[in-house]
């Protein structure tokens, strides 16, 4: 079944916007929308001690919430579920896009790394998905920069009032892991401390151009303080774009490699399809080629795509995967902390 949300992301990856997606007026027309306060837990999609989507579990009684006696936390940020064009940035009072943004990446993201982690999930000013089109320009880059200032203000607030000094994961997808990149870059990559704190950064489905001093790629699965991205894509293409194209954090996440050795189905410990009724075992191999994801065709229906991208399933694909990786790293992390301590 066609929704709204395959349409919008069609439209995005074919970076061919008819107007009526095109904001009428440029970005300094319109009045910003308010900003968000931190301390209000309404400005969170996902807290620990809050009710919400990030709490979701599959239907598999092997997987527990939990967030209750995490050690470390993961801050979270979620990707583009503004498809309007009646302005440049979402508002975070605004129920209808609140409520898209908890049924979906909240809780098919999100809830990856609740077995093992504390979810802080901010709300942002999110640019429109037309912000990232070629015809956007200057009034795109602008609702982009208006956006990573929500996200570094709530990290900053998170740091601030609910880390205390924690072990953390920086975790995200499509717009939000453009904001991840920048806090990597602005905040992460020569802070001492933060660098010490960070088990690792699983920044998914969103390119880079930049190499992270004191941030290496992941190349194995218990590796900490590294970096982990991929865009998914059909088996064999080659082509990419500017947002979703080759990176040189690519990374396997069947094998959490980067090299080119195909890793077959068998290892594949569950996606979660779109529907959330189930957890299909062995639903796609997965190879990493010249900086891009490659995949056969899932072996069940669920699991969106558009074209040879499979972008919208870069966290469904491997959830399992994903949810048992975050918590190996973190018992490594942790064992490492205790042998440099003795």
């Amino acid at each position: 079944m066609i929704t709204r949300i395959h349409i919008f992301y069609l439209i995005l990856l074919a970076a061919n916007l008819t107007s009526c997606f095109q904001p009428m007026h440029p970005f300094l027309r319109y009045p910003e929308p308010p900003a968000p306060d931190y301390s209000d837990s309404e400005n969170w999609a996902a807290l620990p001690d809050k009710k919400d989507s990030a709490d979701a579990l599959p239907p598999d009684n092997r997987m527990k919430d939990g967030q209750q006696n995490a050690s470390v936390d993961v801050f979270y940020i979620h990707p583009t579920l503004n498809f309007s064009g009646k302005s440049w940035n979402g508002d975070v009072n605004n129920k209808k896009l609140n409520k898209k943004v908890d049924i979906y990446p909240i809780r098919f993201q999100a809830s990856a790394f609740n077995g093992s982690c504390k979810v802080y999930a901010p709300r942002y000013r999110q640019a429109t998905l037309y912000s990232f089109t070629k015809h956007a320009g200057e009034n795109g880059k602008q609702a982009l920069d208006l956006a990573y200032r929500d996200v570094k203000d709530a990290f900053l607030y998170y740091l601030r009032v609910y880390n205390q000094g924690r072990p953390f994961i920086l975790a995200s997808h499509s717009q939000g892991s453009r904001h991840a990149y920048h806090l990597l870059y602005e905040l992460i990559q020569n802070n001492d401390t933060l660098l010490k704190q960070l088990v690792a950064a699983y920044v998914i489905g969103f390119r880079t151009d930049t190499i992270y001093k004191n941030i290496p790629p992941c190349d194995s699965a218990s590796q900490t303080g590294c970096l982990i991205s991929w865009n998914t894509y059909k088996w064999g293409t080659v082509n990419s774009n500017e947002f979703l194209g080759s990176n040189y954090y690519c990374t396997n996440p069947l094998s959490w490699k980067r090299d080119s050795t195909l890793v077959p189905a068998n290892i594949n410990s569950g996606g979660l399809p779109r529907r959330y009724n189930r957890l299909d075992r062995g639903i796609t191999d997965a190879k990493v080629q010249g900086g891009l994801l490659w995949i056969h065709r899932p072996k069940k229906r669920g699991y969106m795509h558009l074209g040879k991208n499979y972008h919208v399933s870069d966290y469904n694909l491997f959830y399992s995967n994903i949810r048992e990786n975050v918590d190996l790293r973190i018992r490594s992390f942790f064992q490492k902390k205790d042998t440099i301590t003795n």
